[in-house]
C-alpha cells in the first residue's frame, strides 16, 4: 500500500500543453503513473506524450471515465481558477505545483476543498512519489533518475523543502533504507495537507513502519505533529530534523512559510516539543539515514490498522487561530530613547558599519563580516542602474511624466521587476541548489551541472543567470566573481555556477556566459542568503537608480511625453 498515489489512481494534468506541463507529463507517464488526460482551454483535441487533451476538466472526466487526482501546472495567478474547476468537476485530490500563489487564493481553494470533501498538496510543491508505483508533480525531474533515486521500502517521508525531500530519499536509499511514499507538503505559510495530515495517513498505511520528517522554523506544523503523537493519533516512530537552527526569531529560512510567528515556530520550540513526545531528533542532516536505519532495526511488528484517517482542512485550522491577534516581531525593538536592530543599538551601529552591512543584519539577523559587507557593497553598485531602456526605468519615467509624486513613480519601477527583468536571481539560486543537491560521492558537480543543462535544453527552457541582451561578456560578472575569490567567499555556489557555464558551453553552439544575475546568485548562496531574498538584492540595488531616473524625468523633460525605449542619447560626464 502507499498513501495518496499508486498505480490505480487516474491522473489529470491541468496546463499539460505548457512547457512545465509537457515536461512533467513525460516524467509521470514514463514513471508509470496512470495519466489519463490533460487540459488546456482552446487546445482540446490535441495530445501530449500520447495523452489526450481537453478544453475543460469536466470534458476530461466524462471522456476518461473519472479522475482521482489533478496535478496543476499553470501560472500562479491562474491556480485558483484551475483548482476550483477541478473541485467543481469532482476531483478529490489536487497537487498545486506552482509557487507564488497568492495566500488568499490558497485560502479560497482550502474552503472550496473542505466543502467538496477534497484535499490538496501545495502550493509550491515538487509533489509526491511512491517508489515503483507513481509520481505526481516534478519529483525526480526525469523518470530514469526517479527510478534510481527513490528505492521502495517501509519509511515514509514528509518534508517542507523540495530539494531536501529528494535528498532524504536518495541518502536513505544509499543506506539501504527504502521509502513507501515521499511527500513534499510545500514551502508556503498556508498549504493543503500539512505534516500532521500526512502523519495521519502514514499511521493508517500498513506498509509504512516509520516516518522521517524534515521541518523548518516558522508555522506550527511540527508542534502540531507533536500534539498528534501526544494524543495517540500517531504511534509510529518519527525521525525529525528541523532546519533553521542558526536563525533567530523573525528570520525567514529558505521558504516563504519558514518564518517564526509569535512565540511559536522557533527551532528550539519545535525540537523541545518533539523531544517531549519521544520523537528521534537528528541534529545533523547527514545523520538521518543511519538514525533511521537504527530505529528500524529495533521495531516490533505492528497490527494492521482499520481506522480511516481524519484530515483537518487548512480553512478550519485558520479559523481556530483567527481570534488570536497577538503577534511578535524579532526585527526591531523600540522603547523610549532606544532603538535596537536585531538586538544591536542603532545609534552604536551608526558610523561603525556600512549601510550594506546593516541591510544584511536586518535581513538575516546576523552581523556580517567585513568581507561579506564588501561583497554586498559591490553587488549593490553592480546593479544600481543600467541605462534608460530597462522596463523598470521606463515604467518609473513614464509614471513620473504624468506628474505623479516620487514615491508613485519609483513604486511603478519596482513593481515592473519580475520574472523576465531583474527577477532571475531567485531562480538562479534555486538552480544552483538543484545542482548541489544532486552531487554525491559518485556524481560530481560537473556531472550534476551537465545533467541540469541537458534537462533545461530538452524542455527548451533558458537557464537563468546566463547571457545578456547587451553584453557578450558582462564586465560586472568578472569583477564580482574575482572579488569573491579575493575575499575568500567563493564556495559551492560559485563552483556550481562555473560548472553550469562549462556545461552550457559544451552543449551549445553559441555559449552563454554568466551574467551579473548569475554571479550575484552564486555569491548570495555562498554567504547564506536564501533564494526567496535573492531578487530583493536587485530591488534594493536598483532603487537609487530609479530615484535618479525619476528626478531627471521630472526636471529635464516635458510632461506626458512618449518615451522611446532605445532612441536616446547620453549627454552626461565623459569617462572619468
Amino acid at each position: 500500500m502507499a498513501i495518496l498515489i499508486d498505480e490505480t489512481k487516474r491522473v489529470l494534468i491541468q496546463g499539460i500543453t505548457g512547457r512545465e506541463g509537457m515536461t512533467r507529463a513525460r516524467l509521470m507517464k514514463d514513471y508509470g503513473t496512470q495519466v489519463v488526460a490533460g487540459t488546456t482551454p482552446g487546445r482540446g483535441g490535441s495530445a501530449v506524450e500520447g495523452i489526450p487533451v481537453y478544453d475543460t476538466v469536466r470534458e476530461a472526466v466524462r471522456a476518461s471515465g473519472g479522475i482521482d487526482i489533478s496535478v496543476i501546472f499553470v501560472p500562479a495567478p491562474l491556480v485558483k481558477g484551475a483548482a476550483l474547476e477541478a473541485l467543481d468537476a469532482g476531483v478529490k485530490l489536487l497537487v498545486l505545483v506552482p509557487d507564488r500563489v497568492p495566500i488568499y487564493d490558497t485560502l479560497e481553494i482550502a474552503a472550496a476543498a473542505q466543502q467538496a470533501g477534497a484535499h490538496f498538496i501545495g502550493p509550491n510543491t515538487l509533489g509526491l512519489l511512491s517508489p515503483e508505483r507513481g509520481v505526481l508533480g516534478m519529483m525526480g525531474g526525469r523518470a530514469a533518475r526517479a527510478k534510481e533515486w527513490f528505492v521502495p521500502g517501509r519509511v515514509g517521508v514528509t518534508s517542507r523543502s523540495g530539494g531536501v525531500t529528494t535528498s532524504i530519499a536518495y541518502y536513505l536509499g544509499k543506506q539501504g533504507v527504502g521509502c513507501s511514499t515521499v511527500v513534499h507538503v510545500g514551502g508556503d505559510s498556508v498549504v493543503g495537507l500539512t505534516h500532521p495530515d500526512i502523519l495521519r495517513l502514514f499511521e493508517q498505511d500498513d506498509d509504512t513502519d516509520l516516518v522521517v520528517m524534515y521541518g523548518e522554523i516558522g508555522t506550527t506544523q511540527e508542534e502540531e505533529a507533536a500534539a498528534l503523537i501526544e494524543s495517540g493519533q500517531f504511534t509510529k516512530p518519527l525521525v525529525a530534523y528541523i532546519g533553521g537552527k542558526a536563525a533567530k526569531s523573525g528570520t525567514r529560512f529558505s521558504h516563504a512559510g519558514a518564518i517564526i510567528e509569535g512565540g511559536r515556530g522557533t527551532y528550539d520550540s519545535k525540537v523541545a516539543r518533539l523531544r517531549s513526545v519521544g520523537a528521534h531528533i537528528v541534529e545533523s542532516f547527514a545523520d538521518i539515514p543511519c538514525v533511521t536505519a537504527d530505529v528500524l532495526r529495533d521495531l516490533k511488528p505492528r497490527p494492521k490498522s482499520t481506522i480511516a484517517p481524519k484530515i483537518e482542512s487548512p480553512a478550519s485550522k485558520s479559523a481556530r487561530k483567527s481570534d488570536d491577534l497577538h503577534w511578535s516581531t524579532a526585527i526591531t525593538a523600540i522603547q523610549p530613547n532606544e532603538i535596537r536592530l536585531r538586538g544591536y543599538r542603532i545609534d552604536e551601529l551608526m558610523g561603525d558599519i556600512t549601510f550594506s552591512q546593516a541591510i544584511y543584519l536586518a535581513l538575516t539577523g546576523h552581523m556580517p563580516t567585513d568581507a561579506i559587507g564588501k561583497i554586498i557593497d559591490a553587488i549593490f553598485v553592480s546593479s544600481i542602474d543600467h541605462g534608460a531602456s530597462p522596463p523598470s526605468t521606463l515604467a518609473a519615467r513614464t509614471v513620473a511624466s504624468t506628474g505623479a509624486p516620487l514615491n508613485a513613480a519609483v513604486a511603478a519601477g519596482i513593481l515592473s521587476i519580475n520574472k523576465h527583468h531583474g527577477g532571475a536571481i531567485q531562480a538562479c539560486i534555486e538552480m544552483v541548489q538543484d545542482v548541489l543537491n544532486a552531487v554525491t560521492a559518485d556524481h560530481t558537480i560537473d556531472q550534476s551541472a551537465a545533467d541540469l543543462v541537458a534537462s533545461y535544453k530538452q524542455s527548451k527552457q533558458r537557464l537563468p543567470g546566463f547571457g545578456h541582451r547587451v553584453h557578450t561578456s558582462d564586465p560586472r560578472t568578472a569583477r564580482l566573481l574575482g572579488m569573491a575569490d579575493e575575499l575568500g567567499l567563493a564556495k559551492d555556489g560559485i563552483a556550481a555556477i562555473r560548472a553550469l557555464e562549462t556545461a552550457l558551453t559544451a552543449q551549445s553552439n553559441s555559449p552563454l556566459p554568466i551574467n551579473v544575475d548569475g554571479a550575484i546568485a552564486a555569491i548570495l548562496y555562498d554567504i547564506g542568503i536564501t533564494a526567496e531574498l535573492g531578487n530583493a538584492f536587485f530591488m534594493i540595488a536598483r532603487l537609487p537608480g530609479l530615484v535618479a531616473q525619476v528626478q531627471e524625468e521630472r526636471t529635464r523633460e516635458r510632461p506626458m511625453r512618449q518615451i522611446h525605449p532605445s532612441d536616446h542619447d547620453y549627454d552626461g560626464p565623459a569617462p572619468r
